[in-house]
């Protein structure tokens, strides 16, 4: 028999809610969510909220609209530079400190990052996965018969929580 090796570590990531359009000119971080966007936000992050440990560590892109689908959340979180919306994701896994950081680590960001974070993780072939807007993937880091595994533990969109 398997035993689950002391290793455990979770990754939640989270795409920011529905946003304004963007207009040719404007500061993408400056996108603010939509109305449908701030009820998306407050679904997830109700369902988000009974489900995340305590310890729990957040980080946050910098633009508005991933702070405003965060704040929903009503729990500390930290806005990092490194998960812009041109973020890679080799610097998203550096910041989660994936796959040997402990606990649960969310992240709340950006397409194509967060995609290309999932498909890398999973061994797709693809070169992202897509994530739809306000929705979170769940990642699990576990070792079984001294091999890491990557597992997903859910993956939930606002309509269905």
């Amino acid at each position: 028999m398997a035993v689950l090796g002391a290793h455990n570590m979770d990754l939640v990531l989270w795409r920011h809610a529905e946003a304004e359009d963007w207009v040719q000119g404007c500061d993408d971080r400056q996108r603010a969510l939509t109305p449908r966007g701030v009820k998306q936000a407050a679904r997830m992050a109700a369902w988000l909220d009974r489900q995340l440990p305590d310890g729990c560590r957040v980080f946050v892109s910098p633009s508005i609209r991933t702070q405003q689908t965060a704040t929903a959340l009503g729990r500390k979180y930290k806005v990092l530079s490194e998960l812009d919306s041109d973020a890679t994701a080799p610097q998203l896994l550096s910041v989660a400190q994936w796959p040997d950081g402990k606990g649960t680590v969310l992240i709340v960001g950006h397409q194509p990052v967060l995609g290309q974070v999932i498909a890398q993780l999973l061994g797709l072939n693809a070169s992202d996965c897509a994530v739809k807007k306000g929705a979170v993937w769940w990642l699990r880091n576990r070792e079984r018969e001294s091999m890491a595994q990557t597992v997903v533990v859910t993956v939930q969109a606002p309509e269905i929580v």
